[in-house]
This record gives structure tokens, C-alpha cells and sequence, in this order.
């Protein structure tokens, strides 16, 4: 269980203060052995005296010469051995010891070197005795001086680890430091994607290295979270666009829908007050608006059976049949205007893979939309040709053309180029919006190029995919 201030502390605190514990640790377990070692090794030291002396000079073989007794003195020089010499009655026969304190020896003799305390101090002597036909001799040395040298290393040590932990304190700090540099650039990096900066990245490192592969699976995820808010955006965007598009598809609709309404319930009601005894001009303008009012609703049909993406009938197709009837066709309708037809030399035959119906829809409309918004004069071209992969069909005028925003905005739903709306020249705004569609439901391309006063140039490609390889020679 990890206390609370633990928990709160730095990263580089943290680490910083585990190293250092764990070299207080290291040194410490090194001055115990050192200490012991040397401790150790001084005992062993004594203990060699003492055998030597037990074995030698100590062993009682004899009454004890006269001249150990006493002082020092020029008979006997002083000594760090302390010497007792008792009778096997229990007479003291003889003892020297020159220093102040006495060990405080055990009642049964000792027959290995044993570590004894002292009568009057603290100081401990260690202690050995030897026994022979006159008695028994016990020589110790005192441990003063070993104690004194423990006691210095002890000190000594503890001063150079406290130095050494110190010093390792530094150095691990701006070790550490300068490691955890890496970490506080993503703490700013994840800092500023938290405040809306999406495009951040962290700093590719070496992806043998940990933070190198951490910078690299940050990275990851936030491409990945980038491109998860990119898709929600576009996403809501294009559900707002689409909502928007809706709302002004219906509004249109509905204005288109209620004015020929509007026009037969006024004609009605005439009738009915009977204000128009011309029955057969009544009818004809009621049958008109119903006719047109007719029209725009299956334009809107056709539009709806398109964004519900409803398969078409696909199968060869020839747009050099559906350009000429389509040039027939408007030929007929206005046969004091210039129409013609020019096929292109291209590779292949003109020849594609889709609706047949819908195709001629196509051309028609963008036929019909130039024969209707040109003056009388204006000459009128369709255009076919193939490239190596596409077939294109262009109809272009030589009417007073459009202006870029109408140009921009000429395939949208409803979208006149004249906003008051007049219908002096027909149609409901939905023509080339279906061209569009149709186009794109062929998986094609149309585009328009025009300049106010130039006239404008409707461009229809569409790809050959799905064709024989007899239809795609030259």
C-alpha cells in the first residue's frame, strides 16, 4: 500500500530518491561487510597472540620468576597482555597487568579465546587459558584498540557515503532530468490536442528506445484520432449540407407544385363564376399546367429513383445513335434553328456500357436546355468523340453563355440563372441537376466551360469499362 505522498511525488523525485535509497542501501550493506571483515579480522589477530602466548611463554612449567611480579621496569618492560597464574589450590601466583582495567574473568578456565567484559569499565578483552602440572595461567589482550579502529572506519564510511549519496543525489537528478525530457514534450504535445491543436505531433524518436516507441504509438493515435474528428466533421458537414439541400429541394418543390395548382384552381373558379365563356381556351390552359405540373413530378421522380441509387439497365450502348436521334428529335422541334452533329475521330467506336433510356435522357436534356435559353440565331453543336479509355459528348452554343457563379451552381436542384424565376423560356430548374445525376449514376464526369457573351460548352465523359475488346480497336 503506497502512502499518499508517495503517490503525489514527481516522476523525477521519485526515481531520484529510488536511487539514492538503493545506493544508501549498497553502501551499507558494504560497510557491514567491510566492518565485520575487518572486525573479524582483528579478532583473529588477538586470538593468534593469545594461542602463541598460551602455547609459549604463558604455559606454567614452574614457580613464575620474581621479576614478572610488580611495575614495569628495567627487568620487564610493559606489556599489552594481562597474566594470572593461580595455583590448583585457587592461590594467585602471579599477575601482571599494566593497564587500569581488569578483565573480569570467568570462574572455569577457557580453553578457546573468549571475548570477557571488564571488572570497573565497559571495556571487553578476550581472554585464553592454559593449565599444566603447577596450575592454571589465563593471558588476555584487551579489544580497546580494535574497538577504537572499528569505530573510526564506522565513522569514516558513514562520512564518505553520506558524500557519495550526495553526489549520486546531482547526478542522478540531471541524469533523470534530462531522460525525462522526451515525456514533458508529449505532456506539451497532449496538452495542446486537449486545447484543439489536432495537427501536434510527437517528436519521432529512435524506435529502439522506449520513449521512440512511445512517441511512434502516440503518433499512431492521434493520426488515428485526427482522422476519427476529420470523418465526424465531414460527416456532420455533409449532413447539414445534405439537411440544407433538402429543405431548399422541398421549398422549390413545393413553390414549382402550388404555382400550377394555383393556376387551375383560378381557372376553375372562373369557370365556375362562369367569368370565361371560352370553354376550349379553359381547358386548354388547365390541361397545359396539369401537363407541366406532370413533368416536374417525374422529373422529381427521376431525381428520388436516382439517390436511392436503383440499379439501371446496363448494356451496350451506342452514343452515335443516341446523338443523331437526340439532333432529330430537336431539329424537329425548332426547325428554324441551327443544329447539327460533328463525330470526332478518336480510338474505338463510341460506344459505352449503361442505360440506353437514361443516356438519351441526357443528351436530350442538355440539348433541350440549349435550344431553350438561346436566342433564335444561335447556332447549336453536338460534339462526339473517344479517347482511349472514355467517350465524351460536348453541346455547345453560341448564345449569350454564363456568367462563373451561374456557372458554378448550374447542375444544383432547382437553380435559374434568371432569380426572378419567369418561366418565358420553360422548365423547372431540374434539367441539368438529372444530367448531373445520370452522369454520375455511369460512374462519369460532366462539366460546363463558358464565358458571358461566348456562349457555354457542356462536356459529358463517360468511361468504356465493360466493353468488348472489338469495341475499343480503332
Amino acid at each position: 500500500m503506497t502512502m499518499p505522498g508517495v503517490r503525489t511525488l514527481p516522476l523525477r523525485f521519485g526515481l531520484v530518491l529510488a536511487v539514492v535509497l538503493l545506493t544508501a542501501v549498497g553502501l551499507l550493506a558494504s560497510g557491514v561487510a567491510v566492518t565485520s571483515a575487518l572486525e573479524n579480522s582483528l579478532t583473529r589477530r588477538v586470538d593468534t597472540q593469545l594461542e602463541e602466548a598460551a602455547q609459549g611463554w604463558a604455559r606454567p612449567l614452574g614457580p613464575p620468576p620474581r621479576e614478572l611480579a610488580g611495575e614495569p621496569g628495567p627487568a620487564r618492560p610493559p606489556s599489552s597482555f594481562f597474566v594470572r597464574t593461580v595455583a590448583p589450590d585457587g592461590t594467585v601466583l602471579r599477575q601482571v597487568n599494566d593497564g587500569d582495567v581488569t578483565p573480569s574473568l570467568p570462574d572455569a578456565p577457557v580453553t578457546t579465546p573468549t571475548t570477557v567484559g571488564s571488572d570497573d569499565g565497559d571495556q571487553h578483552w578476550r581472554v585464553l587459558s592454559t593449565t599444566g602440572s603447577d596450575g592454571t595461567t589465563t593471558v588476555g589482550l584487551s579489544l580497546a584498540e580494535n574497538d577504537d579502529t572499528v569505530q573510526r572506519l564506522v565513522v569514516l564510511q558513514a562520512l564518505i557515503g553520506l558524500g557519495v549519496l550526495a553526489a549520486v543525489a546531482v547526478a542522478a537528478y540531471f541524469v533523470v532530468r534530462r531522460s525525462l525530457r522526451p515525456l514533458r514534450e508529449v505532456e506539451t504535445t497532449a496538452a495542446a490536442i486537449a486545447g484543439g491543436d489536432l495537427h501536434r505531433r510527437v517528436p519521432a524518436r529512435d524506435r529502439r528506445t522506449e520513449i521512440g516507441r512511445l512517441s511512434h504509438a502516440l503518433n499512431g493515435m492521434l493520426a488515428q484520432i485526427q482522422q476519427a474528428f476529420a470523418a465526424t466533421a465531414a460527416s456532420e458537414d455533409a449532413a447539414r449540407r445534405s439537411e440544407e439541400k433538402m429543405r431548399r429541394f422541398v421549398a422549390d418543390a413545393s413553390h414549382e407544385l402550388r404555382t400550377p395548382l394555383t393556376t387551375i384552381r383560378g381557372f376553375a373558379e372562373l369557370y365556375r363564376q362562369g367569368a370565361m365563356p371560352d370553354t376550349d381556351a379553359l381547358m386548354s390552359r388547365i390541361e397545359g399546367e396539369a401537363s407541366r405540373m406532370g413533368l416536374l413530378v417525374e422529373d422529381l421522380l427521376v431525381l428520388a429513383r436516382l439517390d436511392a441509387q436503383r440499379p439501371l439497365d446496363r448494356r451496350p450502348v451506342d452514343l452515335l445513335a443516341v446523338c443523331s436521334d437526340a439532333v432529330h428529335a430537336a431539329r424537329a422541334t425548332a426547325p428554324d434553328r441551327a443544329i447539327s452533329l460533328v463525330v470526332l475521330d478518336g480510338p474505338g467506336t463510341p460506344e459505352v456500357v449503361g442505360d440506353d433510356a437514361r443516356l438519351r435522357q441526357v443528351v436530350g436534356n442538355l440539348l433541350g436546355n440549349a435550344v431553350a435559353h438561346t436566342p433564335a440565331d444561335a447556332d447549336v453543336v453536338v460534339r462526339l468523340g473517344t479517347t482511349a479509355d472514355s467517350v465524351f459528348v460536348e453541346v455547345s452554343d453560341t448564345g449569350p453563355g454564363l456568367s462563373e457563379h451561374d456557372a458554378a451552381h448550374v447542375f444544383e436542384r432547382f437553380y435559374r440563372a434568371d432569380t426572378s424565376r419567369t418561366r418565358a423560356s420553360g422548365g423547372s430548374g431540374l434539367g441539368l441537376s438529372i444530367v448531373a445525376a445520370l452522369v454520375a449514376a455511369h460512374a462519369g464526369r460532366v462539366s460546363v466551360e463558358s464565358m458571358a457573351g461566348e456562349g457555354a460548352t457542356f462536356r459529358v465523359e463517360l468511361p468504356r469499362e465493360g466493353l468488348s475488346g472489338s469495341a475499343l480497336e480503332p
